[in-house]
């Protein structure tokens, strides 16, 4: 193989009747056809996983309505480069001519601070902002900027448009068509690339350069395997070794292996993890696998998460190798996690359970004549600032949903309970 460009770059579609997937946005009834039909569109935000189309579908509106379109990556752009683009658009737009395209890949990335000098721009009509983005946008892009624009939801390629990519490459690509190639089994090539073609594209390259000593390359679920299982480094923030990398992660520090820990994350960072994402991974585990045990945690957690926003990488992976190591060293309980799977199991069970006469609320004199709020014992007033009175529904009266740990901290919690609730509930 002679090109110096990825296989998934020379098969970028330029035109929309060859753009796979998506139909939802981009068929016949698709909301984005209807748009790009009328020459009129606002200001987006394409949502999705990675490898999916989003920056192609951004190239190819601007080429459909034949709008000049500045490109940015917030991963390499500051505020100074956004107002240069917009003074670049505003250079190019005279009289009733359409607005140009400014196309912002990965928005999420973007600060407070750059997502801000956008806005006038954007509200202006200077620019029509098409963001791409891998992460909720509700918690992501600000909200007077997400306020002026439509969000639009991108899926993970289906099998059907995965082979559609593999057909496309294998008949149209100028380097595939010069070796014999053979798709034997598609069931492991799929399952790694997980809905992204990009790695897809990335998958059939690999294969293809590692055997251009052969007649014909036989592509099949074996040689998927071992091969991407040789490149340790191919990892892909979408694709199946994404998660099965973060569910080492998270079983390692639930484990207690600090040394595991380090190594999975390490692995994450070096294949381009976005570090938000792990630290949310571990505020998730701070509460669900040690909870109680050690409620310090989860404080430490959201710390680590607040900070890498803040300070960025390369000197995140300090912090985010501090949290990992205290969590994994941090004692274990699931027991909230329990509870409220338990409250939930029953709710669903026994349904809409009514309120005891003594706890409900009575601002009115007609529900205080119903006796609502009758009898309640305000517990301050009592020993220890307890009173026992019953706060579950009559049907419900003594079943328990929080069982203490088994750690030094929640057993503490249980010889508290017991002395108060005295046999009411069953430690």
């Amino acid at each position: 193989m002679t090109s110096t460009i990825p296989l998934a770059e020379r098969l970028r579609p330029q035109k929309l009747e060859d753009y796979t997937g998506q139909e939802h946005l981009i068929g016949k009834k698709g909301i984005l056809s209807s748009m790009i039909q009328s020459g009129s569109i606002p200001s987006i935000i394409l949502w999705g996983p990675p490898g999916v189309g989003k920056t192609t579908l951004a190239k190819i509106i601007a080429h459909e309505l034949k709008r000049p379109m500045y490109t940015l990556s917030a991963v390499h752009s500051g505020v100074k480069d956004v107002r240069e683009a917009i003074e670049n658009a505003k250079k190019t737009k005279f009289f009733n001519t359409p607005n140009p395209i400014l196309f912002i890949d990965e928005i999420h990335r973007f600060s407070k601070s750059q997502q801000d000098s956008l806005l006038a721009a954007v509200e202006q009509g200077i620019v029509t902002l098409i963001g791409a983005t891998t992460e909720n946008p509700s918690f992501e892009v600000i909200s007077p900027l997400l306020s002026r624009c439509q969000v639009y939801i991108l899926n993970s390629l289906d099998e059907v448009n995965m082979k559609k990519l593999i057909n496309r490459a294998l008949e149209q690509d100028i380097e595939l068509k010069n070796y014999k190639i053979t798709i034997a089994e598609t069931d492991a090539i799929f399952r790694f690339a997980g809905g992204d073609a990009r790695k897809l594209y990335n998958i059939i390259e690999l294969l293809v350069y590692s055997n251009l000593d052969k007649d014909e390359i036989i592509i099949n679920n074996q040689s998927v395997t071992e091969k991407l299982q040789e490149n340790l480094a191919f990892y892909d923030k979408g694709g199946e070794m994404h998660f099965d990398i973060i569910s080492a992660f998270i079983k390692s520090m639930r484990g207690s292996d600090p040394n595991a820990s380090v190594y999975w994350l390490a692995r994450m960072l070096d294949g381009g993890e976005d570090i938000k994402f792990i630290a949310r991974r571990m505020i998730i585990l701070a509460s669900e696998d040690i909870g109680l045990a050690n409620p310090n945690a989860l404080l430490l957690a959201n710390n680590c998460f607040q900070a890498i926003n803040v300070i960025g990488m390369p000197e995140s992976r300090i912090i985010l190798s501090q949290t990992a190591i205290y969590l994994a060293n941090s004692p274990k309980s699931n027991s909230a996690y329990m509870a409220i799977d338990e409250a939930f199991s029953l709710v669903k069970q026994t349904g809409n359970q009514p309120v005891p006469l003594h706890l409900r609320n009575a601002p009115t004199k007609l529900m205080k004549n119903l006796g609502y709020g009758a009898d309640y014992q305000y517990s301050h007033m009592g020993t220890g600032n307890f009173l026992m009175q019953e706060y579950l529904p009559e049907k419900l009266s003594g079943t328990m949903f929080y069982k203490p740990g088994e750690n030094a901290q929640e057993e503490k919690m249980k010889e508290f309970l017991a002395k108060r609730w005295k046999g009411h509930y069953k430690f």
